[in-house]
């Protein structure tokens, strides 16, 4: 038997190897072997990579195709209708019963069993989330208040989404995609840099991506 001081991700360790083997032998060797002491194997790495890959193909094609039509100038549209106006009515924005105000002058509009979960302010103006639906904007005008009935299309509802103004279950699931997409590239890299015969490839990719990547940041 033979010993060799190896680095393994940068942390010197020392293994032994049984006589007789070549450089590249010893690397497969190596590269076998190391893959035995991890927590999972590399068969069920890659098992767990497709399967997360798989499910959250759905909410990499929203982000990709939104936010791609986005940038190429088609940013959606909405249809806003004035339904509601009044002289004799005042909200203030600051109030600890906001919610309760706006809920009540929604239905001094017409507008009832509508369902939001809260009031998000600019301004003047109210706006009742989820926007990623139809929704109701409360313009707060010194002469009174308005109540604009807002309808985004197909295009501005997933930007919506896109920017976590969707429903608060849809941003949990949101937060579980972030971790899932960096799980993934990571274990991809991991799977990549770990087999001998893809690791120069993967760390010239990835160099390259880095690359390119902090270029087009300058």
């Amino acid at each position: 038997m033979h010993y060799f001081l190896l680095s393994a991700f940068g942390i010197p360790i020392v293994k032994f190897f049984p006589e007789g083997l070549s450089v590249r032998h010893l690397a497969l060797y190596y590269d076998g072997n190391f893959q035995k002491e991890l927590p999972l194997t590399r068969k069920q790495l890659l098992t767990l990579h497709m399967y997360l890959a798989a499910f959250f193909a759905p909410a990499v094609f929203l982000v990709a195709i939104s936010g791609g039509l986005y940038l190429a100038g088609v940013k959606g549209s909405v249809e806003q209708d004035t339904i509601y106006s009044s002289e004799d009515v005042a909200i203030s924005a600051d109030s600890s019963t906001l919610k309760a105000d706006v809920t009540a002058l929604l239905v001094n509009a017409g507008v009832e069993s509508y369902d939001y979960e809260y009031i998000k302010v600019k301004g003047n103006s109210l706006y009742t989330r989820p926007t990623s639906k139809d929704y109701y904007v409360i313009e707060l005008l010194q002469t009174g208040v308005e109540v604009v009935h807002v309808r985004p299309n197909l295009q501005s509802r997933l930007m919506e989404l896109h920017k976590g103004h969707g429903p608060s279950a849809f941003k949990i699931f949101q937060t579980a995609f972030s971790v899932g997409l960096l799980f993934v590239i990571i274990s991809g890299l991991f799977l990549g840099v770990s087999a001998a015969r893809l690791r120069r490839p993967t760390l010239l990719t990835v160099s390259a991506g880095a690359l390119i990547f902090a270029m087009l940041l300058v």
